[in-house]
């Protein structure tokens, strides 16, 4: 995490290799560190506050907030105020979802991104309740293990119902996974558009979208991994739309729509049904999150 008075490259990605290992740098926004309780309401924030070490901060704008942020993490109120910006995060993804919204510069692929996105960071609610890592590839599997030490893996199906993989089977990730190999390996080579998530269709990137996808199907968590290879197979399908559409071929065109009939969202119709059921799912979502925030011992009153 890089934070910089330049307000430009806020919300950039870059990811390279340094000895060996994969590091991605995030570059935040000054405005987001002005006081102690806007790092603990904020669920991105929050955690790295909790555990990180500041490698360089030579005016000391951020040393000061290690800290109260680590003091008072596990607060009650402050373990809310999190859930509640998860839940925000929800609503913002489903924003372009609804109907009212679409325009005719409205891709499919966009909606898809959003609506997996507003599914995945439902998991985001319940990690956040239980002081764990709101992590981007792999929430299915930390929500999964998470709930079952609380004594609630009923609801972890209702997750994947929102996700759309509840009922995929291990071969279908397995086909979906390898139609994914062919358009990134296609699209990494394509891409010229400063894209948000460039970094993530990248050969540096392989390793996490491909290979980490891989080991999910083959630890078992094949319904876990639709999550990522639905939303880098959407985002080659737009770097390709944008940059090179003489590359997107019938055959990677056909290998996307097998993808979003398996998820339940071939047309705007389905992802606008889909959007809504997360929305109506989210009341429930706060609710066992509360039922976590409950039976942690870690978290204080206050």
């Amino acid at each position: 995490m890089v934070v910089l008075t330049d307000q430009n490259p806020a919300g950039r990605r870059d990811k390279f290799l340094y000895h060996g290992a994969l590091l991605e740098i995030s570059y935040l926004r000054t405005d987001q560190f002005q006081s102690a309780e806007r790092v603990l309401s904020d669920y991105h924030l929050a955690p790295s506050f909790r555990t990180t070490k500041i490698l360089f901060d030579p005016m000391g704008q951020l040393t000061p907030f290690l800290a109260p942020v680590s003091r008072e993490y596990a607060q009650r109120r402050w373990v809310r105020q999190r859930c509640a910006n998860a839940t925000d995060k929800v609503l913002a993804h489903l924003r372009p979802i609804n109907e009212k919204t679409i325009d005719e510069k409205t891709t499919i692929e966009d909606q898809v991104i959003a609506c997996l996105f507003a599914a995945g960071v439902t998991t985001h609610v319940l990690l956040v309740a239980g002081l764990k890592n709101p992590t981007v590839r792999t929430r299915y599997v930390a929500v999964r293990d998470l709930l079952a030490d609380y004594g609630q893996s009923e609801f972890y199906e209702a997750l994947l119902q929102l996700l759309g993989s509840s009922r995929l089977s291990r071969e279908r990730a397995r086909h979906h996974l390898a139609t994914l190999v062919e358009i990134f390996d296609t699209a990494k080579k394509s891409i010229k558009t400063p894209f948000p998530f460039a970094s993530d269709i990248s050969d540096q990137a392989r390793a996490v979208a491909v290979d980490g996808s891989m080991e999910l199907i083959a630890r078992g968590f094949h319904r876990e991994a639709m999550f990522w290879i639905g939303v880098t197979h959407s985002r080659c399908q737009k770097v390709l739309l944008q940059d090179e559409p003489e590359r997107l071929t019938q055959s990677l065109k056909d290998s996307y729509r097998e993808l979003l009939s398996d998820l339940g969202m071939s047309k705007f119709s389905d992802v606008r049904k889909r959007g809504a059921e997360i929305e109506r799912m989210l009341p429930r979502v706060c609710d066992e999150a509360e039922k976590l925030i409950a039976a942690n011992r870690e978290i204080k009153n206050g």
